[in-house]
């Protein structure tokens, strides 16, 4: 009897890729099922008489509805999608570039720190205006305005974890005799690639802020003229149309950069229990 016992424990007990195909779908449900009681919240709240400039959620998807059918939405992403991209690009690039450089060379943390700092805790809202005076209302203000939002919380993320590998990898890199670039290419980036992708996530949601707040602010054009020409006109339920599409938007990328991330770098821990 002490010999069987173990026997059906072990068959019993479910293996980790079960546990994983089980465990996959209700996650997925559970998410989906938050996403259902925010929307359905929003409808009662929309339905009560708190505001009007609360639509119900059901009015909000047939003006969103509507506005793709008309071209609306698709005109101000034709405007807003070029400087975001260029933006991302030139932070998840150029954040990552910098906060290597900073963890790694002396002389650059000394010369780039204090600014990467000063940047993350300046009053952004208060600087983005004066963006203008210097690079107008094009594209450019916009892509400057997404660089300030984001390029600091990518190199600092990315310098705080290059910070954290423990001395003892990079002393085990040595004692193998590997190179420099090897020891930054297979030890440092590997053990870091945690924080450097958080510093990705909070960049990518600071560039959606900043593409946001500089068509507020600066150009009126794209899908922050949307908001504010509905807001002005009191079409509040196109108004929130534009500002679900946007945040719809920025899960989908988060989600695709997550989705990056456990490829390259948490690809094991599909299979633990």
């Amino acid at each position: 009897m002490s010999e069987v016992t173990p026997r059906l424990n072990a068959l019993l007990a479910p293996s980790p890729g079960r546990r994983f195909s089980l465990a996959l779908p209700s996650i997925w449900l559970w998410r989906l099922a938050s996403v259902a009681v925010a929307f359905l919240i929003w409808e009662v709240l929309g339905r009560s008489p708190i505001s009007l400039a609360l639509p119900p959620a059901s009015e909000v998807a047939v003006a969103f509805g509507e506005m793709l059918a008309k071209g609306e939405m698709w005109a101000a992403y034709a405007n807003s999608l070029p400087p975001l991209l260029t933006g991302l690009a030139i932070i998840i690039v150029g954040g990552v570039v910098i906060g290597v450089s900073v963890a790694l060379a002396r002389t650059a943390e000394w010369f780039l720190l204090p600014v990467l700092i000063i940047f993350q805790t300046a009053p952004v809202s208060a600087i983005i205006p004066l963006v203008t005076y210097a690079y107008g209302i094009g594209d450019a203000s916009k892509i400057v305005a997404i660089m300030i939002l984001g390029l600091p919380l990518v190199a600092l993320n990315s310098y705080k974890g290059i910070q954290a590998t423990p001395p003892s990898l990079i002393a085990m890199s040595e004692s193998f005799l590997a190179s420099r670039f090897d020891t930054i290419r297979y030890v440092i980036l590997p053990s870091a690639s945690g924080m450097i992708f958080a510093g990705l996530r909070l960049g990518v949601s600071g560039a959606f802020i900043g593409i946001v707040l500089a068509e507020l602010l600066i150009t009126p054009t794209g899908i922050g003229d949307l908001i504010t020409y509905n807001r002005a006109i009191a079409r509040y339920d196109k108004m929130f149309a534009a500002i679900v599409s946007i945040i719809a938007l920025s899960a989908v990328v988060l989600a695709l950069l997550q989705a990056v991330e456990t490829r390259l770098f948490r690809a094991n821990a599909r299979a633990l229990p």
